[in-house]
């Protein structure tokens, strides 16, 4: 029964830290996948995202930084967690709108080495930002008073709550993803457009509304992941750029474009840092899952469920 549970709480661990990555890795995804744009940035956004959700949850300190020097000893509005998760992604959203009209676009016939470079600064630029005006200490994040503590589940025992509400959310936002990507009309047109854009432009559809809001969407997930994944470690300028290396692999290993690649690579790639970690190999953690990502490319260099089209 120990073993049984060991298991199971490892499992359950890594699907919460395999959320994390699906949350950002199917963002990350569909914009590569459908614009053909590599967005370095996609972990800034996730930044942006913990920091607003901070802002808008509570009262947060300031110890250091610019605001502090100009006399400001807190920020926040105190709106609590419900109210972030529904304000943080439409903030976001509106973000990735921007960003895609003012920047991705004037890239998206340039090299890949050219919209790494020009979203990577801009990444730097926002992560420099925060620091300077909130300064580089780490923030507790709150979790929401009616999902912390927690829960006896059987077989397992005492399980924290919030992970499992983590789990849940990403569940429901990835389905309902999935579902406008597949099953819609709007979602034709998208995928019609990265087929073969030139065609669905002759039938007289214009992509370019679709693609803005692609992007959105994309950056919006982003967002979403920063206040879920807030309460589990402290947020910190550096966050956004731990994350995007993760969200990459995951997105690469289960195959570009691919929303249900995204989700078994990220639950693969947390069960798996989950497993080293548990089992006193934690310093191996970062290097299990690129040394994972290394076997599957060498396999399957299209990803666990890419095609060759996808990295033609």
């Amino acid at each position: 029964m120990t073993l049984l549970a060991d298991i199971l709480t490892i499992l359950l661990n890594g699907l919460q830290q395999g959320a994390i990555y699906v949350l950002l890795a199917v963002g990350l995804s569909i914009i590569l996948g459908t614009l053909k744009f590599v967005n370095f940035a996609h972990g800034a956004l996730y930044l942006v995202g913990a920091y607003l959700g901070l802002f808008i949850t509570g009262q947060v300190p300031l110890n250091n930084g610019q605001l502090a020097e100009w006399g400001i000893q807190s920020y926040g509005i105190g709106l609590g967690f419900i109210a972030a998760l529904i304000i943080v992604p439409i903030v976001v959203f509106v973000v990735g709108l921007l960003m895609e009209r003012f920047v991705a676009q004037a890239f998206y016939d340039r090299p890949d080495t050219d919209q790494i470079l020009v979203t990577f600064g801009l990444a730097i630029i926002v992560q420099e930002l925060l620091r300077a005006l909130l300064g580089g200490n780490s923030q507790p994040f709150p979790q929401p008073s009616w999902a912390s503590g927690p829960i006896a589940l059987p077989v397992v025992g005492n399980f924290p709550r919030w992970r499992l509400g983590v789990i849940a959310i990403t569940a429901v936002l990835v389905l309902g993803v999935y579902g406008l990507v597949e099953y819609t009309d709007f979602g034709l047109i998208v995928q019609a457009g990265t087929l073969d854009g030139e065609m669905v432009r002759l039938l007289g559809i214009k992509l370019s509304r679709p693609y803005l809001v692609v992007f959105g969407i994309g950056a919006a997930l982003a967002g979403v992941a920063g206040v879920v994944g807030g309460p589990l470690a402290n947020v910190n300028p550096n966050i956004g750029t731990e994350q995007l290396v993760p969200a990459f692999l995951t997105v690469v290993i289960g195959g570009v474009g691919k929303i249900e690649g995204a989700v078994v690579a990220g639950l693969m790639l947390g069960t798996l840092q989950v497993l080293l970690i548990q089992t006193g190999y934690a310093a191996w953690s970062q290097v299990g899952i690129y040394a994972l990502a290394a076997l599957v490319l060498l396999v399957r260099p299209q990803g666990l469920l890419g095609s060759e089209v996808d990295v033609s």
